[in-house]
């Protein structure tokens, strides 16, 4: 019996009295895969991305081990939510023009003690002091650097497009303005480099293609690193007190912790190890988070019928953005059909062995976006499920 059969096994056993569509981690693996990220990260310590996760019971599992430190949050509401559930280290990774959120931030000292909010535009700024209807709170700020690797001039761009702050120049000026302005006081930088975190350098089938993408992110990292040295120099000479500087995400958290800038590393998608992220060569995890589909048709030789199944990824559409049909193994997608609203057929010889009511076992493309089709988790510990607990979704919180 392979390993990927076993697992099925366990996960079939240890669910035989539970319904699908069904959402299952493996906390032995996810315990595995924090222990991971923490070596990885050499001693720095890891800040939790929260939209990979979307569960606040596998927060608080993950941040009581040793070498995690903080949440980096996706939206305002989010934020807030979590300081009131009692996390005291909430840094919100992208602007907000939550006006409402803002009001709340700067009338609540113990909600103001606990986020830090980003901003890359005085523009930000002016929106969150219209915002505070009275409150008077100091507002805890984090500037984020932009990490593109940018050739020929600027003519060619790798790399997502977040902030317009790239320079040192820019970044302290930015700096400078915070540290004029009443209300508010600058504790960090954010850098993340998502064309080296979240893009896989070993692609199945494709040599070529991955070797390029190696070798961008060896140039991506070279000019990275000294240009974030460098801003987070022009911002101390502005604030001193600086608390932290966040760089990093699961595909390049050894590369980042080498970088005596940086203070503290950002992952998230490694707890859970969702299927863009077996295309690396610099880390292996164990895919922690699955869902399962029941068997309701067999349409004939070597077909099977599932329920649900259409939970595509974000970002640019394509089949990598697919959940995958994991277990057993040899399933595929119909390429008429691909994954369904309301059903999926799956081609292949195991679909012969399977019964009316049998669980298909997927991997989601992405991490924390599993959580939002699916209400609970259901924690599984050897071959037993020991808890379920409820997602944000479960919680009726659906940030975005």
């Amino acid at each position: 019996m392979t390993a990927r059969a076993a697992d099925r096994a366990r996960y079939d056993r240890a669910t035989a009295a539970l319904d699908a569509p069904l959402a299952l981690v493996d906390l032995d693996a996810f315990d595995a895969n924090a222990d991971d990220l923490v070596r990885r990260a050499q001693g720095k310590p890891v800040r939790v991305a929260s939209k990979s996760v979307r569960c606040r019971a596998l927060l608080e599992r993950v941040l009581a081990r040793d070498g995690f430190q903080g949440i980096m949050s996706f939206t305002l509401a989010e934020s807030l939510w979590l300081a009131r559930s009692g996390f005291d280290d909430v840094l919100l990774a992208y602007p907000s023009a939550d006006r409402a959120g803002y009001a709340e931030l700067a009338s609540d000292p113990k909600a103001a003690a606990a986020v830090t909010v980003m901003v890359d535009d005085v523009a930000q700024l002016d929106l969150i002091d219209a915002a505070r209807q009275g409150g008077r709170e100091v507002i805890r700020v984090c500037l984020e650097l932009d990490t593109s690797l940018q050739l020929l001039g600027g003519r060619v761009r790798v790399g997502a497009r977040r902030s317009p702050l790239r320079s040192p120049a820019q970044l302290a000026e930015l700096a400078r303005a915070v540290a004029r302005r009443p209300g508010f006081r600058l504790v960090g930088i954010m850098a993340y480099e998502g064309h080296v975190a979240g893009v896989g350098d070993a692609l199945a089938g494709r040599p070529v293609r991955s070797r390029a993408i190696r070798l961008m992110q060896a140039a991506a990292r070279r000019e990275l690193a000294e240009r974030r040295g460098a801003a987070v120099r022009a911002v101390r000479a502005v604030a001193p007190e600086l608390e932290f500087v966040n760089g990093g995400g699961t595909g390049s958290v050894q590369y980042t912790a080498t970088e005596d800038a940086v203070t503290e590393i950002a992952a998230g998608s490694g707890l859970y190890v969702p299927r863009l992220f077996d295309n690396y060569t610099s880390f292996r995890g164990r895919p922690a988070a699955l869902f399962a589909l029941p068997v309701v048709r067999r349409p004939g030789v070597g077909v099977v019928t599932v329920l649900g199944g259409g939970y595509p990824a974000s970002g640019a559409a394509g089949r990598d953005r697919l959940p995958e049909p994991y277990l057993p193994e040899g399933l595929r997608y119909d390429p008429q059909e691909g994954a369904g609203e309301v059903q999926t057929p799956l081609l292949g010889s195991p679909a012969d062995d399977l019964l009316i009511g049998d669980k298909v076992w997927f991997r989601h493309a992405k991490a924390g976006e599993l959580c939002e089709r699916f209400d609970v988790l259901h924690l599984l510990e050897g071959d037993t499920v020991t808890q379920t607990v409820p997602t944000y979704r479960g919680e009726g919180h659906t940030f975005l």
